[in-house]
């Protein structure tokens, strides 16, 4: 079905965004990626050079007629999330996505599709390789590893582009013009346990969550999703505090830019509770499944026994690991007091993986306001070190600050109502794009951000619209015909 993709309107683009699938593209494994962007720009006879961190910068001279107009930055990441089903068998590193058609809708066969931030980058292969869309001098600038620490838009040097204006082509409502947008910190905790043996008068239960919607931790933040970690933690502390349940191991959700879809423990309880053990974690499943009915509607709970493991976790540990999980806040933590239905401050528990004596938990703290961000983050900090976790602050960026006096956005503002006869939805998000972090090497850069309409990204549901794919393209192309002269 990936070929039937090359058949839609607009050609070009689909065209361009197949040939992308096709190539392997995980965060910070983009050698493939980049060398696929470089001999593109190669073959049209275009200056084409990669940075010190693996940027890609591609520039196109003008058309004729627009060599007076300002010169653009058209900015996507190259890097895509890996997710997928768990009984999906797909190699990422290896394979190049396999797209389906579904009504107006392309998406992918139990993974990710790629369309965040894959359309955005097709968008602009399109440009560069026409010979006949109206242009002024273009520089495009594909980034990598957006996803997993935006260290390419870190990593990009002052004074290599030349460009007055940026457009960033990573928002996923095709009716939104994105002015600003949220900062973030990863928080990761640690420690190390001892493991105890298995008691013989004990009888071990698999435990698996699984059919969360999952999906973007900024953008799905505010929707109250199902958050896997929280809920497994929900039934091994209530297992524990009740009949004395041990964990051997927990391995829940992927990315920490992803609200975690599935989680799985193995863990133990005495013989003597079993029955009693099984009949209240399946009246506590039934009201967890009650509370989530709207929201979650295929959630699934397993518990299934299976063979007795040699270790569980000390106790001391295994009850801080509980509380501490427990305590930790997931979800949003605050919302703008200034911009109506915009989230300012949330945190993802995206990861938690105990095995082998050794516990980790990855968080990923979102915020427009520098100093919310790092109260939640030290909230995030004290929950953990009072159950004995190390905790590190890494990957900090900034948030994009909206500038309500932005040219570019006039422009392209005042251009949606024109062609749509509706004004478009100005707004900034709580996902992170790279402006902020490219606005502090190029302070008087310009910046706004658009694009088509994709569902569910970070998550196997990702799907882009057709027909918004469409509307983004015209859009997109009557912007560079109406770029202000120098």
């Amino acid at each position: 079905m990936s070929e039937a993709v090359r058949n839609l309107e607009p050609k070009i683009v689909w065209n361009h965004f197949a040939d992308l699938n096709a190539v392997p593209r995980p965060s910070k494994k983009e050698e493939r990626v980049i060398q696929f962007m470089v001999d593109f720009g190669k073959s049209l006879n275009l200056e084409t050079l990669v940075d010190k961190v693996g940027n890609v910068i591609i520039s196109k001279p003008a058309t004729k007629g627009l060599e007076d107009r300002k010169t653009i930055v058209l900015q996507s990441h190259l890097d895509m999330v890996h997710q997928k089903n768990s009984d999906t068998i797909f190699d990422f590193d290896q394979e190049g996505i396999k797209m389906v058609i579904d009504g107006d809708w392309v998406t992918a066969e139990g993974t990710t599709l790629g369309a965040d931030n894959g359309l955005g980058v097709a968008a602009i292969m399109a440009i560069l390789s026409s010979n006949d869309l109206k242009h002024p001098n273009l520089e495009a600038l594909f980034t990598i590893d957006e996803e997993t620490g935006m260290t390419g838009a870190m990593g990009l040097e002052g004074g290599i582009l030349k460009g007055d204006i940026l457009l960033n082509l990573d928002t996923e409502e095709d009716d939104e013009i994105g002015m600003g947008c949220a900062g973030g910190i990863d928080i990761t905790a640690t420690r190390s346990y001892s493991e105890e043996d298995v008691s013989k008068y004990s009888t071990a239960f698999s435990i698996t969550v699984k059919g969360l919607n999952g999906g973007h931790s900024g953008m799905d933040i505010i929707k109250g999703l199902g958050n896997a970690n929280k809920i497994m933690n929900r039934l091994l502390f209530d297992g524990y505090t009740n009949f004395g349940l041990r964990i051997s191991e927990i391995n829940g959700g992927s990315l920490r830019n992803a609200i975690p879809r599935e989680s799985s423990a193995i863990v133990t309880v005495d013989k003597i509770s079993k029955e009693a053990f099984l009949l209240e974690i399946d009246l506590l499943i039934n009201n967890i499944k009650e509370e989530f009915l709207t929201l979650e509607p295929n959630l699934i709970v397993d518990i299934k026994k299976t063979t007795l493991p040699e270790k569980v976790m000390e106790l001391g540990v295994q009850e801080g690991l509980l509380k501490s999980i427990y305590a930790a806040h997931n979800g949003v933590y605050r919302m703008s007091p200034d911009i109506t239905d915009l989230v300012e401050t949330s945190n993802n528990i995206a990861r938690v993986i105990v095995k082998n004596g050794q516990i980790k938990i990855g968080c990923l703290t979102r915020s427009s306001s520098e100093s919310n961000k790092f109260d939640l983050a030290n909230s995030l900090k004290s929950a953990f070190e009072l159950s004995g976790f190390d905790v590190e602050f890494s990957g900090e960026y900034p948030g994009w600050q909206p500038n309500v006096n932005s040219a570019i956005l006039d422009v392209v503002a005042n251009l949606y109502e024109k062609l749509h006869d509706e004004k478009a939805n100005v707004a900034a998000c709580h996902a992170g794009l790279e402006c902020g972090i490219l606005g502090q090497n190029y302070p008087k850069m310009d910046m706004v951000s658009f694009g088509p309409t994709i569902l569910g990204a970070h998550s196997p549901d990702e799907r882009a619209s057709i027909l918004s794919t469409q509307k983004f393209w015209k859009f997109l192309k009557a912007i560079l015909e109406n770029i202000p002269k120098k």
